[in-house]
């Protein structure tokens, strides 16, 4: 097993493989955390799945959408730790929104977020790492 050597802001960033992520925000609540997951997953698999098949134009919507659902995650865009809760409350509710509207007809839509931003997963583990 490997042992991922820890960084000295390790509550803001961590090492894969030699390279510096950003971790999610920990603060989003547990079911809109499970959407943007979900939601970056399927963005991720598409970007593939594109690839493969030389669909140019359907590959840069789907890096759209890994963008939009990193975004909301904070993990790109304005740091987490800049913002205050009712921005980082707004930023994950612009990107939901965003992904619902971005959907393609065989995607199923997130579930509407809930208004308590309160709610938090200190246990949760952060997405992979991933250039998409």
């Amino acid at each position: 097993m490997t042992t991922t050597p820890q960084t000295p802001d390790d509550d803001r960033f961590f090492l894969h493989e030699g390279r510096k992520w950003r971790r999610a925000d920990p603060t989003l609540p547990d079911d809109v955390a499970k959407q943007l997951l979900s939601q970056l997953g399927r963005a991720r698999s598409a970007v593939n799945k594109y690839r493969k098949a030389k669909q140019e134009p359907k590959v840069k919507d789907a890096r759209r959408r890994v963008q939009i659902a990193k975004e909301g995650l904070g993990e790109r865009g304005t740091p987490w730790w800049e913002q205050s809760p009712a921005e980082r409350q707004k930023r994950w509710e612009k990107a939901i929104k965003a992904l619902d509207d971005l959907r393609t007809s065989d995607e199923p839509a997130t579930d509407a977020a809930p208004k308590d931003a309160a709610a938090k997963d200190s246990g949760r583990e952060d997405s992979a790492p991933k250039d998409s």
